[in-house]
């Protein structure tokens, strides 16, 4: 939502709300809602220029080959869109992704979020589901999060990690980890360099 700010004219109004949100300050409901609308009008064609322009965290596509190798399953759960997480979700082939959806009428943002927001309740409240689906156990399942509206699900997780998190995340996860290429999570899971190449 910030790269489609600056985009749009209104980076600094939507930073200063992101900030905010993130660090558990305002209501991420109320917070996603005043964001989108300050991007009324903002044509749809400029998602895509957004998309191949988004920088993948370092090391995410080997630590998902490798976890999905060792046959777990992945999902994105992201307060952002669905429109980049179901990008990513078949750019990395993950399993689920769950995301807000945009309401675009004549190829132009309407300002609303269609549907329910997913909000750190839903995000935990995904997460139980997906284990139920998987028919996993919570204690088998691994969260990772940076955001305030992470913490219920990272709590959720029988392995939850605050990686590269806001200061209220790592004072409030159990496992943070704020150096290295995500492929630093397989040492968490206890899968070592030999699996990984």
């Amino acid at each position: 939502i910030v790269e489609m700010a600056k985009r749009f004219g209104v980076g600094q109004k939507v930073h200063e709300i992101t900030e905010s949100a993130m660090n558990g300050e305002i209501d991420f409901d109320e917070s996603l809602k005043q964001r989108v609308s300050l991007l009324k009008g903002m044509p749809e064609s400029l998602l895509n220029e957004i998309l191949s322009e988004i920088k993948l965290t370092d090391g995410v596509e080997k630590f998902i080959q490798t976890v999905k190798s060792l046959g777990y399953k992945t999902a994105i759960i992201s307060g952002g869109f669905n429109f980049f997480a179901n990008s990513f979700k078949e750019k990395l082939q993950i399993d689920y992704a769950f995301a807000n959806e945009l309401e675009i009428t004549n190829g132009k943002l309407s300002g609303k979020v269609k549907g329910s927001i997913v909000n750190a309740e839903k995000k935990a409240m995904l997460l139980e589901l997906l284990a139920q689906q998987e028919n996993i156990n919570l204690e088998q399942v691994v969260a990772i999060g940076d955001g305030a509206n992470d913490l219920e699900m990272l709590s959720k997780a029988g392995l939850g990690i605050a990686f590269h998190a806001k200061d209220i995340v790592k004072k409030t996860a159990k496992q943070h980890m704020s150096h290295g290429p995500m492929t630093s999570i397989l040492y968490f899971l206890g899968i070592s360099e030999e699996l990984e190449s």
